[in-house]
């Protein structure tokens, strides 16, 4: 095991909690909660876990988000609902969605305990220093249904992980909007118009940014990565894989082979049952497949 094969692994394996994004089971369990439907859903579940923060901290620990977005529902949110009633309406919304996409007999099976397993093992092995959207979601309670404690067990590592990336970005020195917009032109995230709306950004906002990544020769006039853009972007990635290892390594190689054969097929299922819209993403992202 190493840090880019790790990194290999990284989008795959992170299907699982990305679900909890996109099924609408789950937004439909936080509005029965309290939550108004939309956007608000997304920022209030994924910052419960820190309390009752102000909206600088959410845009702070999310990074690529524009702050004017997120004030839009933070901290309004904690007036509608605690977030301790937050924390259990998400997982409650991510039974039915995992159980609405997977199967009961998936959910329910050996391997998905087996995997439940091997995934806390990396995730209790990791350090909370800093990394505050860890360290927050690491104080929650875990699931007792093993499905459950695999979907919390792989939030951890992506949070784990997102944290580094943050740090990554910075030391690069590409901000919030910057990285997201180099991040496009990989082809590996959004497509530019998704990312704009799903992150509160305007045309004049994202094209200002864009002008300063030319003139720091980043990006071209086509908006394509610069041989320099794309070396750039190399180092964010080798840098958030080095960060991310350690939590894995508890597993050996051998735990994580095995968790990895296990989550292939629940990515598969994931995949092909349409949760995820694909016109939103780039091409790379539409054409990823499950590491060799």
């Amino acid at each position: 095991m190493d840090a880019a094969t790790v990194g290999q692994y990284a989008k795959p394996l992170d299907t699982v909690h990305t679900l909890s994004y996109f099924s609408p089971l789950v937004a439909e369990s936080l509005v029965d909660a309290g939550l108004e439907a939309g956007r608000m859903c997304y920022f209030a579940s994924r910052s419960a876990a820190m309390g009752e923060v102000t909206a600088p901290v959410v845009a702070a620990s999310f990074y690529n988000f524009n702050p004017v977005l997120i004030a839009e529902s933070i901290p309004r949110a904690w007036a509608l609902c605690s977030p301790e009633e937050i924390v259990a309406a998400r997982v409650r919304g991510v039974d039915a969605a995992m159980r609405a996409v997977l199967g009961d007999r998936l959910v329910e099976s050996s391997n998905v305990a087996e995997a439940a397993d091997l995934a806390a093992t990396a995730a209790l092995s990791a350090a909370p220093d800093g990394r505050p959207l860890f360290a927050a979601h690491a104080g929650l309670t875990w699931p007792e249904e093993p499905h459950l404690r695999l979907w919390h067990a792989l939030t951890l590592l992506r949070e784990y992980r997102g944290d580094g990336h943050t740090g990554a970005l910075m030391t690069v020195g590409l901000s919030g909007l910057e990285a997201l917009i180099t991040h496009t032109a990989t082809e590996r995230g959004f497509v530019a118009d998704m990312a704009m709306a799903l992150r509160g950004w305007s045309q004049e906002q994202w094209d200002g940014a864009a002008a300063g990544l030319r003139d720091r020769d980043l990006l071209d006039g086509a908006g394509v990565l610069t041989e320099l853009g794309t070396e750039v972007r190399q180092a964010v990635e080798e840098l958030t894989d080095d960060l991310a290892l350690a939590p894995w390594e508890a597993l050996g190689d051998d735990g994580f082979e095995r968790l990895g054969s296990i989550c292939h097929e629940l990515h598969t299922t994931i995949m092909a049952s349409g949760v995820f819209p694909r016109s939103a993403f780039g091409a790379s992202w539409a054409n990823e497949v499950w590491p060799d």
